[in-house]
């Protein structure tokens, strides 16, 4: 059995009302839809038989279809009645159907506390009023990023906050909706907003990735990010993408509910969100500047904390000499999720952390995997949950159990990863599950019940701890809407590692390559540019790396001609782990090892992948880890018009250097766009290289 067990014999031990049926047809289901670009709406829900794809189109031709003149008589009254009847039907139709509706706009204007505040748990908990089935509307934010010290565990640090809450707030929308956020950026440094997972399908220029698609947002600058959320929907979130701050602060989740999702939601009585992070006591830019000097070779810096919705506690007693208050105690402080007894419940976990790779257990719970970065998959229960940076999986969990009334959370580092110490490190952190009505979850916000609360007493799985740092095993999890592996057209090869340089300096490298982005000349600019210039040796018409726009041994470029689908074959030559994530798709998981090398023939290669199955069905998803001294087979379609990034998601490897683009369809970037002015603009205003990682020569020189 897997170190990280998965809990199949639970599936014979539930009692019948815990099973969650999988008894059901996927043979109607397209399988040709597999790209970001094309993918059809919504995944199925695998709690529930599938619904006839002409369910919801039979209500609008019944407003608008009939034989409207069997209905009336012949005669001028007729006549009358037909044409009322007839313009009638048609403005029913007009106000029912989604694609000639008017708009509807909700805006998101919260109003802003005077002090750094941690922001109301309850903010995370999905709805049930949700409407699932309103027509395509317009969800508008406004954000104001701010400077504060603040104290999520206790101790305070600097951080920069949205809105001055933390964590930042939760976007929702339909598939179909468009999403409007509006950024104030009053921070010292620049800063961009990433929305991780969107496919941008049109909108490349929105990605949020500074020197790729866009210029920084300048201090006392203001910028919108505008984009229609198409032929997706799940678990994702937002975090800052220029230098490290997502560590500092600037994250929060992003939920998009398929279309006509009630039926899905019906399956559970409580849908939340639950963000797991690491924590770190300073700054990432004074973290960053110690990590990137001279004889640093695979010291990232180490977490001294874990945060469960942005929360945890620890005592101000441990940190003699550092800023720390306790405003409540231990379990006030720590975050409690208070679910109804004998109910179905789904928590989705987000890894919105820099570095640490978590295992999340609730005590005693199974915990049905229904859902993989966006992708709804047939539950399957586990004990443990390994995630990474950027990952994300959705759980559903039965509160059923009569031996107790409350359960620990937890969300262990896998310490064996960390390369140093930390002294100030607990590697574990807490929740809360408690069963409760309604009535008692009122009464449980005030403090002084909190207070009066006893911990759990409940008991951690056998299993023992997962040592190794890698992707849990995900072969067993199988997409509810089956599509197979496209047959691929190309084969790109990355060798990912660290190497030693001028100045004794440790970069993170892809092949020869090492990112250092030019934060006011944008890739997609570029690429833009050259496409008008009509000048092939700007632009080659091939398929391979660019190395004629772009300087190869700082901006790493494969670009494509036409769509293409690629192989992408990556052989990890470092000793940690890499959760590597792809901008604008999402990608088949089709083979992950932990030791050896790929096959040199291409051949073997498939014939292998054939033979396994895995070509059938595989797990499609955004972020994959290849661990120490592994490697890792990934396809993905690349139909996708743009730049896109593909990088570690380790905060600090990216930072190194660990990033290369990938550019799709460049025969198209006559047509590749900004949305406005506004986006140019922000390349030459001042204070837009604030924050920017520094160049490598202001430690020439200065090594002891």
């Amino acid at each position: 059995m897997d170190d990280v067990e998965r809990a199949s014999d639970q599936k014979r031990l539930l009692n019948p009302s815990l099973t969650i049926s999988t008894d059901f047809n996927l043979d109607h289901l397209e399988s040709s839809s597999y790209s970001s670009a094309t993918e059809d709406n919504g995944e199925k829900s695998p709690f529930l038989p599938p619904q006839d794809d002409d369910e919801r189109p039979q209500l609008l031709r019944s407003q608008s279809e009939g034989s409207l003149l069997s209905r009336v008589s012949t005669g001028f009254f007729g006549v009358f009645i037909f044409f009322f009847i007839f313009y009638a039907s048609d403005l029913l139709y007009t106000a029912t159907a989604p694609h000639r509706s008017q708009t509807a706009v909700y805006v998101v204007k919260e109003p802003i506390p005077s002090s750094p505040q941690l922001r109301d748990s309850s903010e995370y908990v999905l709805g049930s009023s949700w409407d699932f089935n309103a027509v395509p509307s317009i969800r508008e934010y406004y954000w104001t990023i701010s400077d504060a010290i603040f104290n999520p565990d206790g101790i305070f640090r600097p951080m920069m906050l949205i809105n001055n809450q933390f964590p930042g707030p939760l976007i929702e929308c339909n598939e179909g909706d468009t999403i409007v956020v509006h950024v104030r950026n009053e921070a010292v440094n620049a800063t961009a907003i990433h929305f991780h997972g969107m496919y941008q399908n049109g909108t490349n220029s929105m990605d949020g990735t500074v020197g790729v698609t866009q210029c920084p947002i300048a201090p006392n600058a203001t910028f919108t990010y505008r984009f229609t959320v198409e032929n997706q929907s799940g678990t994702y979130w937002h975090h800052a993408h220029h230098s490290n701050q997502a560590s500092d602060g600037l994250v929060g989740p992003l939920v998009i509910h398929p279309r006509n999702n009630q039926g899905t939601r019906d399956q559970y009585s409580t849908d939340r969100v639950v963000m797991i992070s690491d924590h770190y006591h300073n700054t990432s830019a004074e973290l960053l500047m110690d990590y990137l000097q001279s004889d640093q070779e695979n010291e990232e810096p180490v977490p001294s904390s874990g945060l469960i919705n942005g929360r945890n506690y620890r005592d101000c007693a441990d940190f003699d000499g550092w800023s720390c208050q306790n405003e409540k105690s231990r379990i006030s402080s720590l975050e409690t999720f208070t679910l109804a007894p004998n109910e179905r419940h789904r928590l989705r976990f987000i890894n919105t952390g820099a570095f640490a790779e978590f295992q999340i257990e609730i005590d005693e719970h199974p915990l049905y995997i229904t859902e993989v970065d966006g992708t709804d998959v047939l539950p399957e229960p586990f004990h443990r949950l390994n995630i990474l940076p950027a990952q994300r999986y959705s759980v559903v969990i039965e509160t059923n159990l009569t031996t107790a009334d409350s359960f620990w959370l937890r969300a262990r580092m896998t310490t064996h990863c960390f390369a140093r110490e930390n002294p100030w490190l607990d590697s574990e952190v807490k929740g809360i599950i408690r069963y409760a009505t309604p009535e008692l979850s009122s009464k449980e916000k005030t403090h002084e019940f909190a207070s009066e609360l006893s911990e759990p007493q409940s008991k951690s799985w056998d299993e023992a701890i997962d040592v190794d740092c890698r992707d849990m095993n995900t072969t067993f999890l199988r997409p509810v809407d089956a599509i197979p592996a496209p047959n691929v057209t190309a084969t790109m090869y990355l060798r990912a590692n660290f190497e030693i340089g001028a100045w004794r300096l440790s970069r993170g490298f892809f092949n020869a390559s090492t990112w250092h982005a030019n934060v006011t000349s944008p890739a997609l600019y570029r690429f833009m540019d050259a496409a008008k210039s009509d000048n092939d040796t700007l632009l080659p018409s091939t398929t391979g790396v660019n190395d004629m726009t772009f300087n190869p041994e700082n901006e790493f470029v494969y670009q494509t001609q036409g769509i293409q689908t690629v192989n992408i074959i990556i052989s990890n030559f470092d000793d940690g782990a890499h959760p590597f994530h792809i901008h604008g798709h999402k990608f088949f998981v089709l083979k992950q090892s932990p030791t050896g090398y790929p096959p040199e023939d291409m051949a073997e290669l498939e014939a292998e992948l054939a033979a396994s199955g895995v070509l059938e069905n595989p797990l499609r998803r955004d972020t994959v880890t290849v661990q120490g001294y592994g490697w890792a087979v990934v396809r993905v379609l690349l139909d996708n018009p743009g730049v896109w990034t593909f990088h570690c998601h380790n905060a600090w490897h990216a930072e190194a250097g660990m990033v290369m683009i990938i550019a799709a369809r460049v025969e198209t970037a006559k047509e590749w766009k900004v949305a406005s002015e506004e986006e140019v603009r922000l390349c030459g205003l001042p204070g837009v290289e604030k924050g920017v990682r520094p160049s490598d020569d202001i430690w020439f020189g200065n090594f002891g």
